[in-house]
């Protein structure tokens, strides 16, 4: 970043911005809205990220036992995350599949446990006490109500096809998230992604036009470009992991920021691929992947990605769909 001082910073990012030209735009996309800020996954976050300028909202769904669709990283409640009403942080995980709405409402996921490692990891982390667990619903609703008309969702699936009795069918969940977004005609500003194939293979037949996005990481703790994982493709197949999410029919590539290389990055754009890197978090990650001229960013702290990419001169913008992946 700038190491002059503030007000020189400033003047040299405005003086970038105007002679850069306009159609270069990064997509930066609030992780679980602005974990690094707020409650991950709440309305308090997704506020938070709107108010940082993010052009896209990335958050997870899950679903409750009654078939709503429900804004939740994990399929459980996640006991350094919540309180019961009378306060108390919950012993075990409990399933989401197996709570109705009213009984889901009743938790409170508006701080991170103290002295655990997660909330050491976030520090900047502003409590929301109160917070519950939102609806797909009530979060466009609140984007609607506050007439953010540009912003877009980035819509993770969880599901494993390792633990299919813990969440709903990839058919069941991928219908409830369409009609949502059909009750609420998001249908133009929202795309899917997963790191279970499984609901972005049936998005493409039942949706096409919404844009697919395909996780994946190749680390030693995950890697899911592996069997079960890819909808029936193989790695051996094709060669190369851009090469695999193309043939699958995606739209864009989301990988591990750190599996990410200028030579896979340069094969994506051979391909069409739009490419978003995840989750970046320093400013030495950020530098990193912005070098390597990626279409966007998934980020927990969207206040210092957009610090940098003013710096560097260049504008927020959601990603130009116009020129989706045909299939």
């Amino acid at each position: 970043m700038c190491n002059s001082p503030r007000r020189r910073c400033a003047l040299i990012a405005v003086w970038l911005t105007l002679v850069t030209p306009p159609g270069i735009a990064i997509d930066i996309q609030g992780h679980r809205g602005a974990r690094g800020l707020a409650p991950e996954n709440t309305l308090p976050a997704f506020r938070r990220a709107l108010t940082e300028g993010v052009s896209t909202l990335e958050l997870d769904v899950g679903m409750t036992r009654g078939g709503v669709v429900v804004i939740h990283h994990d399929a459980s409640l996640n006991p350094m995350l919540t309180r019961g009403r009378d306060g108390r942080w919950i012993d075990a995980p409990i399933l989401l599949s197996g709570l109705s709405l009213a009984r889901l409402r009743r938790f409170d996921v508006g701080r991170v446990r103290p002295d655990t490692e997660y909330a050491a990891r976030f520090a900047r982390q502003a409590a929301s006490d109160g917070a519950t667990v939102p609806t797909l619903s009530s979060l466009f609703s609140m984007v609607r109500s506050r007439g953010d008309h540009d912003v877009r969702f980035n819509i993770e699936t969880k599901i494993s096809p390792l633990a299919p009795s813990r969440t709903a069918a990839p058919e069941i969940m991928l219908d409830a998230i369409l009609r949502t977004i059909a009750q609420h005609g998001m249908h133009d500003r929202v795309m899917l992604q997963s790191f279970d194939w499984r609901t972005l293979a049936l998005a493409q037949k039942r949706s096409p036009s919404i844009p697919t996005v395909y996780l994946t990481s190749r680390q030693s703790g995950f890697d899911n470009v592996a069997p079960h994982w890819n909808a029936g493709l193989a790695l051996a197949d094709h060669g190369s992991v851009p090469r695999m999410v193309k043939a699958a029919g995606g739209w864009a590539w989301s990988p591990f920021h750190g599996d990410l290389t200028a030579a896979d990055l340069a094969e994506a754009r051979t391909l069409g691929l739009k490419v978003i890197p995840w989750t970046v978090n320093s400013e030495e990650a950020i530098g990193r992947v912005l070098d390597l001229d990626v279409d966007g960013l998934v980020t927990d702290y969207p206040d210092l990605a957009r610090a940098i990419v003013q710096t560097r001169g260049l504008r927020i913008g959601p990603l130009n769909w116009d020129a989706r992946a045909s299939r």
